[in-house]
Formats: C-alpha cells, sequence, structure tokens
C-alpha cells in the first residue's frame, strides 16, 4: 500500500486524496436568497449527505476562500432557508455552469435558461427542471476550524420541510423514488462526474 500522513499533506494533496477516494457523491445544487438585495444564488455543492431520518435533516459543508463565507453559507445563515435541488443527467451542464465564481449582487440564474417557481414553505424560488427538490430551514451551524483557530469551512444542518418529486421518477403506491427514472449524478474527483449505472440488490442479515 502507498502511504501518506496527512499532517504532513499540503491541503490540495489533502483535497485531491479525499474527493478522489469518497466517492461518488450527491450533488445539493441549491437556492438561496440574500437578505441584503434579495439576489437568487444557485451553487452546487458535493459535500453533501443525508444525517438523519427521524428528523429529516441532511447537512451541506461549504469551504472558505480566503477567509470569506460563500454567497450561499452567507445566505444560509442570514435567511435560515433554501431549496436543495437533486441534479440529473439532464441537467448537469447547467448545474456545471453555475459553479463559476460571480460577485454577490450577481445570480447565476443569469448563466442557465431556467425558470424558477415559488416555494411553499421558504421564500426562496426553486428551479422548475430538477425532478426532485426539497425546501429546508437551517437547523444547526457548525463552523469548522483549523488547528490555528481560523475558521476553513462553515457546516449546515438543514431541516427538510417540503419534499417535491416529478410523477416521472416517483412510485406512488409504494411511495418509492425510482432511482432508474431519475438517473442522479454523482461528483467524482477533478471534473469528474458518475452518471447511473447498474443496481444491484443485497439483502441486509437479520
Amino acid at each position: 500500500m502507498i502511504h501518506f500522513s496527512a499532517d504532513k499533506l499540503a491541503p490540495k494533496q489533502n483535497y485531491k486524496f479525499l474527493t478522489g477516494a469518497v466517492a461518488p457523491r450527491p450533488i445539493a445544487w441549491i437556492t438561496t436568497k440574500s437578505s441584503e438585495n434579495d439576489v437568487v444564488n444557485l451553487a452546487p455543492f458535493s459535500f453533501f449527505t443525508v444525517v438523519s431520518s427521524d428528523l429529516p435533516y441532511v447537512l451541506i459543508a461549504t469551504t472558505r476562500k480566503n477567509g470569506q463565507k460563500k454567497d450561499t453559507a452567507r445566505n444560509l445563515s442570514q435567511t435560515k432557508e433554501g431549496v436543495i435541488h437533486v441534479v440529473d443527467e439532464n441537467i448537469l451542464h447547467q448545474m456545471n455552469e453555475t459553479a463559476a465564481s460571480l460577485k454577490p449582487d450577481e445570480s447565476e440564474l443569469s448563466l442557465i435558461d431556467m425558470p424558477t417557481v415559488k416555494s411553499r414553505s421558504v421564500a426562496t424560488p426553486g428551479l422548475i427542471d430538477p425532478l426532485i427538490r426539497l425546501e429546508v430551514k437551517l437547523q444547526h451551524e457548525i463552523p469548522l476550524k483549523d488547528d490555528q483557530g481560523v475558521i476553513i469551512s462553515d457546516l449546515f444542518i438543514l431541516k427538510v420541510l417540503d419534499y417535491y418529486f416529478a410523477e416521472s421518477v416517483f412510485d406512488l403506491d409504494k411511495e418509492y423514488i425510482l432511482n432508474e427514472k431519475l438517473r442522479p449524478v454523482a461528483r467524482l474527483a477533478g471534473n469528474n462526474y458518475a452518471l447511473f449505472g447498474d443496481i444491484l440488490t443485497i439483502v441486509r442479515p437479520q
């Protein structure tokens, strides 16, 4: 085995190793709204997972750049709400366009041709084209610090308020999401993504 000690690696090396090893990862394509000028921010995050189902909590981690919060993080802190969209193959390229760095008063919606829709429980609008979207509110915000006490990342635990499923990807009788119809996209390292593949069913032991 090839071995590296994490504490002897540069941040870029740790990033490369983590994003390559912890893969594939789901993508949270999230809209948030500025409390200062009502600009809608839209950005993808692959440091994203479910943390509870008894209470419907998900987690998004946003790294800081030059010590500053990203627009999404700042908006979540201020308005305490947003809308998460699941990325499928049909919207992959639009999602990638919104990863561009824009000024806080510029909306990534201007980069793509995709209409929005009014939300039910939050003031932030959602996107029409994604097949699944989740309206969320902030439950906990946790700043992560390095060994010198500098905040390097912001964790947001978000409570799901509303689920929206396109009829094409949802079995109403069984209340199942049809992954083979959804065909979600996952993030790999670098500029790489994983498209939906085979489904393997293995029954858990009792």
